[in-house]
């Protein structure tokens, strides 16, 4: 394997496990820039996957190869109705944040486990499914020298998707009037709301986001990955998209870099033996080494970030 190859394979397969993460860290981002502290994602990817698998194998006769498309939008729209627990608890009635979407996981989490055995006659998975996302071959693009082997040559959609997407993010935080609103709800929720800005709207809004991205990030999981759906199939991939999250310090694009590179850090397991410099490492290693560096980014051990200075903050509009 030459050069060029072996940097296209390391950075396709990185990619291609990190594009779950950019879009539920996405989500997470501009949830946690309105002060939301949205711990249920983890849940939000349990629920996105499960119903993406479920609608897969429900459709796949009537709708071919569109299915998988069909079911990333249902369960797009499941998370935006699941995260809206998160809304009504902790903006409404102004409950503990990271409580709530804590009992958000376990509820994703057993709830779906016993939808599974009720509807599967006591399985403990699902059925793989048939009709999954594929990968394809960018035209033009792929024809440029050096990076069309590496970037846009047998990667999937996505994949692409998810980086527009994250760009878009971007775009939208902080060069639009409704970005700049949010990071004002985030910020100093006070203050927006002395200048007319509805302080639980725009968190009711982000939080829906949240739910949105985080349902499709678990449903691409699911139909790209995994193939079908276990009590096993995000195990823990919600929380490592808020690392990375934290890791790119709250910002769309900084979160992407990082989430690319948990990709790597979760893609060495499968690739491995085929790199040179990690081939003798025990398995094992490279199995855990994506906590590993969860945890690292988590408690800061890489750079100091400062976080929305309302975050995990009711507003109570009497206080003004």
């Amino acid at each position: 394997m030459g050069a060029i190859e072996l940097i296209a394979y390391i950075f396709y397969n990185a990619l291609f496990f990190a594009t779950p993460l950019i879009f539920t860290g996405l989500g997470t981002t501009f949830s946690e820039r309105s002060g939301v502290v949205n711990m249920g994602v983890e849940g939000g990817m349990q629920i996105g996957a499960f119903t993406a698998i479920i609608s897969n194998l429900l459709l796949a006769d009537t709708f071919g190869g569109m299915t998988p498309w069909i079911s990333i939008l249902i369960a797009m729209v499941i998370g935006v109705f699941f995260s809206l627990l998160l809304a009504v608890f902790s903006v409404t009635f102004r409950a503990d944040q990271i409580i709530i979407g804590t009992a958000m996981n376990m509820l994703a989490a057993g709830g779906t486990i016993f939808l599974v055995k009720k509807l599967f006659d006591g399985k403990g998975q699902t059925p793989f499914i048939s009709e999954t996302i594929h990968r394809y071959n960018i035209p033009v693009l792929r024809d440029i020298p050096i990076i069309g082997k590496i970037f846009f040559e047998n990667v999937y959609i996505t994949s692409v998707l998810a980086i527009i997407v994250a760009i878009l993010g971007w775009i939208i935080m902080y060069k639009t009037p409704f970005g700049l609103r949010l990071r004002a709800v985030g910020e100093h929720p006070m203050a927006a709301d002395t200048m007319g800005i509805n302080v639980n709207r725009m968190r009711y809004i982000a939080v829906m986001i949240s739910g949105g991205l985080s349902g499709i990030g678990g449903a691409i999981l699911a139909q790209t990955i995994s193939l079908q759906f276990t009590h096993s199939t995000i195990s823990g991939q919600g929380f490592m998209s808020i690392a990375a999250m934290i890791f790119g310090k709250w910002h769309p694009l900084g979160m992407m870099g990082a989430a690319v590179f948990f990709g790597f850090a979760n893609s060495l397991s499968a690739i491995g033996p085929s790199l040179p410099l990690v081939k003798n490492v025990p398995q094992v290693y490279l199995y855990i080494l994506p906590y590993v560096l969860t945890i690292l980014a988590v408690a800061g051990f890489i750079g100091k970030s400062q976080a929305p200075k309302a975050l995990n903050r009711p507003y109570v509009k009497e206080n003004r």
